[in-house]
């Protein structure tokens, strides 16, 4: 039998880096701050320490100062007594150690120490431990005079084994405690306000869904990093917004696209299909002649459809990169030049009107309009070009029925025919109107129909000014 393995337990990882910013930076802030605070502390510390020890020496040499000057000036006593506090033990000594005066503590003691200042080196300071009757001393040594027979003065105190600094190591651990909890304070406030806008970009931004992308996230005043990323990530949601307001156009158009062609092709191609259904049944009653002539017309009409349909689905894809700067009325006079209408075209054209288009969407425009006044003008149709402002205005002109105010957006919508009476031959497929409307709009411009002087439709088309170069 195959014994199987103990099964591992695994315990629980214990993550101790912060998961937030703010609280790595905290966790860094507090380990910088200890970093220099603490041994700024310590340092502190022994420096208090070394003043302390210091002051003994100089209170020793202060004393021995005083005592050399009274021997100078010959009021020296015995028993010596000490002026600064502290210092008790205080002896004169002649050449060949022999104590001559001593402070009541010194008294009957040998020399304290053997050092003796030169001329050169008068005074010295001396930590010994030569007398076991009290113990280690910090003592100054002054020299009373030049002479070889001066006499040596020695001033000090017991040496203590420890400097009791506990007050002042206190408060330094407290500064330094203090400090450090400060600074992880200031450091959590501050990062929380600094990073108050991202955590509201962040908010803002788990709102926004894909139905929805006109929201922003806020920007704060200033120049800093965190404002200039509210202005990136805003910018970037007007990018998506756009490029998904394109995507919905597109299928848009598609869908209009299909729905039109089911819709319009449905027809032509249902008579097509009758005639020759019926030629094929009744071939000896049918004019073959007859016969294909309606049925090229069926075609030539679902030609012109299907045309103006692909046409209706570019436009509105058309590349910014496409345009190119366009002579406006030189372009008129060149198309109208090209047609032979049943009526003459009058022609007002200011020379020089340029704006940025696609040639041959613009020259779609003006014959659309042309065949349309062709078709329902009586005696007149008038072309205009003249700038207005900063936009170039197109107009056409005729002097038929006119178009009611409650039909001029309407004739804009694709399949629309004000005149019923009419045979769809006659009244062309339906969209050149639409098709207009739309080659003007990709082109940041407009277009509108209001009444002729003459009584007729006038159609306005305005594109903007090209940039002069």
């Amino acid at each position: 039998m195959v014994k199987m393995p103990p099964p591992r337990i695994r315990l629980p990882r214990v993550r101790l880096r912060p998961r937030s910013i703010r609280g790595r930076i905290t966790v860094l802030v507090a380990f910088l701050a200890a970093l220099l605070l603490i041994p700024a502390a310590v340092i502190g510390s022994l420096e208090v320490r070394k003043t302390l020890s210091d002051a003994v020496w100089l209170d020793s040499q202060k004393q021995a100062t005083l005592t050399a000057a009274a021997i100078r000036v010959g009021k020296l006593t015995d028993p010596i007594v000490p002026s600064v506090p502290g210092i008790d033990l205080v002896q004169v000594v002649a050449p060949g150690h022999h104590v001559i005066a001593a402070s009541v503590a010194a008294r009957g003691l040998p020399a304290m120490t053997g050092a003796w200042p030169t001329p050169r080196d008068p005074t010295q300071d001396v930590q010994t431990c030569a007398q076991p009757l009290i113990g280690c001393v910090r003592l100054s040594a002054i020299r009373v005079h030049a002479a070889g027979d001066s006499p040596v003065v020695y001033a000090g105190r017991p040496a203590p084994t420890v400097i009791s600094t506990d007050g002042s190591d206190l408060l330094f651990a407290t500064q330094a405690a203090v400090l450090i909890l400060l600074a992880i304070w200031a450091a959590w406030k501050i990062t929380g306000r600094i990073l108050r806008p991202v955590e509201a970009i962040r908010a803002e931004l788990a709102a926004i869904n894909v139905n929805d992308l006109s929201s922003r996230v806020p920007e704060p005043s200033g120049e800093d990093e965190i404002v200039r990323l509210s202005r990136t990530v805003n910018r970037t949601l007007g990018r998506i917004e756009n490029a998904k307001q394109q995507t919905e156009q597109a299928l848009e158009r598609q869908r209009r696209f299909a729905a039109d062609a089911s819709h319009e092709l449905r027809t032509p191609i249902a008579g097509l299909r009758v005639q020759l259904e019926e030629a094929q049944l009744h071939p000896d009653e049918t004019d073959l002649h007859e016969v294909l002539d309606r049925a090229l017309n069926d075609v030539d009409r679902l030609q012109r459809i299907t045309t103006d349909l692909l046409l209706l689905a570019r436009v509105g894809a058309m590349a910014p990169m496409a345009l190119e700067n366009l002579d406006l009325t030189q372009l008129v006079r060149v198309e109208i030049s090209r047609r032979a209408d049943r009526l003459a075209i009058q022609s007002r054209l200011t020379p020089g009107v340029s704006v940025n288009a696609i040639p041959t969407q613009i020259g779609r425009v003006l014959n659309n309009l042309l065949d349309n006044a062709q078709r329902h003008a009586r005696y007149m149709i008038r072309i205009e070009v003249h700038r207005n402002g900063d936009y170039a205005e197109l107009a056409v002109t005729d002097d038929g029925e006119g178009i009611p105010e409650t039909d001029r957006e309407r004739i804009f919508q694709r399949f629309t025919r004000l005149d019923t009476s009419r045979s769809r031959d006659q009244g062309g497929t339906g969209l050149g109107l639409a098709i207009a409307r739309d080659i003007v709009e990709a082109h940041e411009g407009n277009i509108r129909v209001e009444e002729s002087p003459e009584g007729g439709a006038r159609f306005v088309v305005r594109l903007p000014l090209a940039e002069p170069t």
